[in-house]
């Protein structure tokens, strides 16, 4: 294993990490469980196979694109147009997402694009896990999250493009961005989704150093 694939390696594991921890307390060897089981009015086709259960976000959907950004940045987006008609779809989506395209589309490079949708943990971890092991993005878990990142040079201009998501609690927020990187977008965000702070603090199993990313 060379000095780049360690960190990667590492993150793979964090994110594996996250797949294997149950959603619901373990088991604490009370009894309560085996007593459950045991109830006469629970039928062992029931008992021997329970049925999925699906949890829906804990949060409202954002349907907003400016309201879940603090003013400081908004002031940092102030010259930058919002959900130009050029960069559809944008705005509430079917699916209940959110699509937020910052950018002049006059413009050749500049300009993000951050995509909130609902996204089961399965899932979610599964997708990060691949970026991480497939294409080097970083991964950690800064507050209750796990976000992953990445930037690289833009192939046709002088320009930091990159990628950087944010999951928690069923809800992936997505933001690609080249050559615009206001600091702490994502957290952010968060902050407005989830309301508690998320820090985003400088990744420990990054392979080289990168610049301050967009989310």
């Amino acid at each position: 294993m060379n000095a780049r694939t360690a960190p990667i390696a590492a993150a793979v594991l964090l994110t594996v990490a996250l797949v294997g921890c149950s959603p619901t307390a373990p088991s604490d060897g009370s009894g309560a469980e085996s007593s459950a089981s045991a109830d006469p009015s629970t039928s062992p086709s029931e008992s021997a196979t329970p049925r999925p259960v699906l949890t829906p976000p804990t949060i409202t959907m954002p349907t907003d694109c400016r309201a879940i950004l603090s003013e400081s940045l908004l002031d940092l987006l102030a010259d930058v147009p919002l959900n130009d008609k050029a960069f559809a779809p944008t705005g509430v989506q079917d699916d209940g997402s959110l699509i937020c395209a910052w950018g002049d589309p006059k413009a050749d490079t500049t300009g993000l694009v951050t995509t909130i949708s609902v996204v089961p943990r399965e899932e979610a971890m599964a997708d990060l896990n691949k970026l991480a092991e497939d294409d080097g993005f970083t991964c950690y878990q800064p507050d209750a999250g796990v976000r992953c990142e990445k930037t690289w040079e833009n192939e046709d201009y002088p320009v930091t493009d990159g990628r950087t998501l944010y999951w928690r609690d069923d809800v992936l927020i997505d933001t690609k961005y080249s050559n615009l990187a206001p600091p702490g977008y994502t957290a952010d965000i968060a902050v407005h989704l989830f309301g508690k702070s998320t820090p985003a603090p400088t990744p420990t199993t990054s392979p080289t150093p990168t610049p301050t990313p967009a989310a």
